[in-house]
């Protein structure tokens, strides 16, 4: 019995075939054109490798994955340690910093450290670098290789001549940075020390009773803004828990839906002294302390959104990666397999002055901004307990004074 030879091309036989069904067609028949290209190779793609994965796009995912698995754990590591919080040092704090026993207690510590931890990658590949090199030298010297491979080795003449142009610049790095840091913190301090003295103008200035909730609230919001300001300089915290306990919820909803919370919060303390009875004079005085805050934004923002020229970065960065990787053929003559050890110690201290370097360049997250936030609260309830405390008190010894006889044998009016 014969069978068509093109089932496709002649329609009659589509009735007549019991096994060939429109499922059938539709598979045969591919669109020239999908409508989704990307997304049908990629599918097609994937298929195809799950089905019949061949060994070398197996190594080579391995290998891939090896490979990025250990920076991205480091990166992780220094990421989770920059938003640990910080604490302001105290007496104990002090004793502990300056003990004989430190150099130990660092030195046991060491693998817990966000920086030396996040140097482990290039690191080890500085190392490995020079276990090849020192392993082929090794090859070449015993012969195991044909004649023609050269014997990697050169004179110390140049690295002697740009290691002092190296220090320099790993100097001048750190040096630019810590003055950043230096920057934040100076800020910081002005904001805290404005905040507090502002927050003692509104308990000294306001005293009718009339304004004691809106007293209340101005106190509130100077309160919350050096945590909005925190929240909105430091990359993942958290605006709505840091606030929960220092706002009303209605003022709380105001300030999240804000693109800008800082300067919401200074809105809402310019128009609480609007409200307020008070002298003209007072008034003016009051609003003059917002400034600060202005300034300490202005500062922040500026540190936050400027880095370090990026050329001085790439400069230092290439820099070192070029000097660690030459310097085993350097030091063979001298070291042979003493260039792995001798690799390994350069690289992890040289590479970690130029890591404090780049933490230290963004100041805020190694600030203590949460124990400043909280001192400033807690100093600003304080000093409200403290005011009615102290009017009790005089307003105690202004009755004794009047009620105490005068020397004619009269009562003080």
């Amino acid at each position: 019995m014969s069978r068509p030879t093109n089932l496709i091309q002649s329609p009659t036989n589509l009735s007549f075939s019991s096994h060939f069904t429109l499922r059938t067609l539709l598979k045969l028949q591919h669109p020239p054109f999908p409508s989704k290209p990307h997304k049908l190779s990629l599918k097609i793609l994937c298929s195809q490798s799950s089905q019949s994965p061949t060994p070398s796009s197996n190594q080579t995912l391995t290998l891939i994955s090896i490979l990025s698995a250990i920076p991205d754990w480091a990166d992780r590591i220094k990421e989770r340690g920059m938003q640990k919080n910080r604490f302001l040092y105290n007496h104990e704090k002090w004793v502990e910093h300056r003990s004989s026993l430190r150099h130990i207690r660092h030195l046991l510590s060491s693998l817990s450290s966000r920086v030396i931890l996040s140097l482990i990658p290039p690191v080890i590949a500085f190392t490995s670098v020079a276990v090849l090199i020192a392993a082929y030298n090794t090859a070449v010297s015993l012969h195991w290789l044909p004649e023609f491979f050269p014997l990697l080795r050169s004179s110390s003449l140049p690295y002697q001549l740009t290691a002092p142009a190296l220090a320099l610049l790993l100097v001048f790095r750190t040096e630019a940075s810590y003055s950043r840091f230096e920057e934040g913190r100076k800020a910081w301090t002005k904001v805290i020390s404005g905040t507090n003295d502002f927050a003692r103008q509104v308990i000294s200035s306001v005293g009718s009773s009339s304004d004691a909730l809106l007293k209340k609230a101005l106190l509130q919001y100077i309160m919350a803004f050096p945590v909005a300001l925190k929240c909105h300089l430091i990359y993942g915290s958290d605006i709505r828990r840091d606030l929960q306990n220092l706002l009303e919820v209605d003022d709380l909803a105001v300030v999240l839906s804000s693109k800008h919370r800082p300067r919401c919060i200074i809105e809402f303390i310019s128009q609480s002294l609007q409200f307020l009875s008070l002298e003209e004079s007072k008034r003016n005085v009051l609003e003059s302390k917002i400034s600060c805050f202005h300034e300490g934004i202005g500062v922040c923002e500026q540190l936050m959104g400027i880095p370090i020229p990026l050329s001085y970065t790439r400069l230092t960065s290439r820099f070192l990666v070029l000097w660690h990787l030459t310097l085993p053929i350097i030091l063979w003559d001298d070291c042979n397999w003493i260039v792995v050890p001798a690799t390994f110690v350069s690289a992890a201290s040289l590479f970690c002055i130029e890591e404090v370097g780049v933490l230290i360049e963004e100041p805020f997250p190694v600030l203590a901004l949460d124990d400043l936030c909280k001192r400033v609260r807690d100093n600003i309830q304080e000093a409200i307990e403290t005011e009615k405390l102290i009017q009790a008190q005089l307003i105690a010894k202004r009755k004794n004074h009047c009620n105490e006889p005068s020397p004619n044998g009269w009562p003080n009016s």
